[in-house]
């Protein structure tokens, strides 16, 4: 029996990660049996070929592409941080009982803050710029990341902590060859659980701030009674979302054949 070459295995499964497109059908019939059955120019519910009429509107006068930009730049950086800041401490308290006893109240406190509750703090010592944006987004976003590595951590299965032992590895060798490899899913389904939260808390301050961004956008809109342009950037939104979504899952893709999921915890 013939097998299929590794290459093309792998091939396959990345192309498997994009969405069907038949899954956009039932948003296609849904916006096109909005178009025809809306009568008139409503205020609150426009038709779809005004969401697109605000849109390019909004591009001609060259705002949109700014903003754009603006949220894409803060949306990825921030994931970036928050991946970062999440593993770094994450595997900290995993591996040092005493470093979690140390932090976790500390930690506790912060987690149960809400991230509108610290907009105001943040613009009192960072100022209305894109590094306030950035940090609420990294903070509020790093703790699903954060949680995941350290609880991982602590069900890998002891047969693998008695190998690091026995072979007399470093720390910094047990967590390159032990404790990454081990929780490496754990890692990458914090990641995706924060994936939304940086969009969603990046357009919060834009919206809260108005700070240049789509959320900035959003909110100038509806304060001008522009309908067609809130409802347009709202699917822009979702189309970051889409995207972004849709490039992770390659990537999650292409690291779990590196690290591929292990069944040895406790």
């Amino acid at each position: 029996m013939r097998t299929r070459p590794p290459k093309s295995a792998f091939l396959a499964q990345l192309l498997s990660q994009l969405p069907s497109p038949l899954g956009l059908l039932p948003l296609i019939v849904g916006l096109a049996a909005w178009q025809l059955l809306q009568t008139g120019n409503s205020p609150y519910f426009p038709p779809p070929s005004m969401w697109w009429s605000g849109l390019v509107q909004s591009a001609a006068t060259g705002q949109l592409l700014p903003a754009c930009l603006a949220s894409l730049q803060t949306i990825v950086v921030g994931l970036l941080l928050a991946i970062v800041a999440g593993v770094f401490i994450g595997v900290l308290i995993g591996i040092s009982p005493r470093a979690a006893r140390a932090l976790g109240p500390v930690l506790e406190f912060c987690r149960a803050m809400p991230p509108p509750a610290i907009v105001p703090l943040a613009i009192l010592f960072l100022g209305y710029d894109e590094r306030m944006k950035l940090t609420i987004v990294v903070v509020s976003a790093m703790w699903p990341i954060l949680l995941n590595t350290a609880a991982a951590i602590q069900r890998i299965h002891p047969i693998l902590q008695d190998v690091a032992t026995s072979f007399h590895l470093s720390v910094l060798e047990r967590i390159r060859l032990i404790v990454i490899p081990s929780v490496m899913p754990s890692i990458l389904l914090g990641v995706r659980i924060a994936l939304p939260l940086c969009i969603v808390l990046a357009l919060l301050v834009e919206m809260l701030t108005s700070i240049e961004g789509v959320g900035a956008l959003m909110i100038a809109a509806q304060r001008n009674f522009q309908s067609g342009q809130v409802y347009g950037l709202l699917v822009l939104v979702g189309l970051f979302g889409f995207l972004i979504n849709t490039a992770f899952s390659m990537i999650q893709a292409v690291i779990l054949r590196r690290w591929p999921p292990r069944n040895i915890q406790a």
